[in-house]
């Protein structure tokens, strides 16, 4: 067996309108409401919201809110995803920190989404 790529993970919020907004809105993936479920994309991926623990079965054992540290790679330069999430009104956790990520060396913003979260936004050198 060669795993070729992330396809998509399940994300349990309890503030729907709220997680909603920040993924969407301050990372500017697409929401798509089908038969009752929401799913965010970006890229080649997605999340899969869910507002109730194992809401959809199967689920995961001991599915929690604010229990995830999740990086997603930008192709923007970093500073300017920290510009853009300072005008967005968004106070990142860090400031601009270099990191090592699967690809190798990289910069790294750090924030929290509505449910806790940590969210990295890392930029890999061109």
């Amino acid at each position: 067996m060669e795993i070729s790529h992330l396809d998509h993970f399940v994300l349990t919020t309890a503030h729907l309108e709220k997680c909603l907004h920040f993924y969407t809105d301050i990372l500017g993936m697409e929401l798509r409401h089908e038969n009752g479920r929401y799913a965010l994309f970006f890229g080649k991926s997605k999340i899969n919201i869910h507002t109730r623990p194992a809401e959809f079965l199967p689920a995961a054992e001991n599915p929690e809110t604010g229990a995830l540290d999740l990086c997603f790679a930008v192709q923007t330069p970093i500073e300017a995803v920290m510009r853009n999430l300072r005008d967005k009104g968004v106070v990142p956790e860090t400031g601009i920190v270099p990191r090592r990520g699967a690809r190798g060396p990289m910069q790294s913003v750090y924030l929290r989404d509505p449910d806790g979260n940590l969210i990295e936004l890392c930029s890999y050198a061109v």
